[in-house]
């Protein structure tokens, strides 16, 4: 794996990078530039079926995006040799933050997916519930941790 990483460090990096930037600028572009724009539909029926849209839009673009990230990590560690030096606990914590994310995307995919549903079968209120709780607490909290996984990796990086 280490010689496989050594002749193609510039191309996983940046498929790394480029990776973590889509799914972190992905998400802040939806939850502070879209969202307040989605709120000023009059129509609950017909903002929460605009959201669940866009949702779908952005968990289609970066769910890709999450397997390379994944993928790259591991070839990362393994090609660094990182789990044999003094920042193997940065590193594991740093694709453990990744690792809980993506399962906090996964969870979200299958919330919206619940809440089209529900708004097909007509029940604004459980629907309104599944994407409310996408908007207000999971994305933040992966954008967060998002940014704190990227200076995780800066600090890495510098570091190596």
């Amino acid at each position: 794996m280490q010689e496989f990483f050594a002749e193609y460090k510039a191309y996983i990096v940046f498929l790394h990078v480029i990776s973590a930037v889509v799914w972190v600028g992905g998400m802040i572009a939806m939850r502070y530039a879209a969202h307040p724009s989605f709120m000023q539909i009059e129509s609950p029926a017909h903002r929460m079926e605009r959201v669940a849209h866009a949702l779908k839009g952005l968990f289609t673009i970066v769910v890709p995006f999450v397997v390379i990230l994944l993928v790259t990590a591991v070839i990362m560690i393994k090609g660094y040799g990182l789990s044999q030096t003094e920042f193997s606990a940065l590193g594991h914590a740093k694709e453990g933050i990744w690792a809980f994310m993506a399962v906090n995307l996964f969870v979200m995919i299958l919330r919206r997916n619940r809440a089209v549903r529900l708004l097909n079968e007509g029940n604004m209120v459980g629907a309104k519930f599944s994407l409310e709780l996408i908007g207000k607490y999971m994305v933040p909290l992966n954008i967060a941790l998002g940014v704190i996984a990227i200076f995780l990796g800066a600090t890495l990086s510098s570091s190596l």
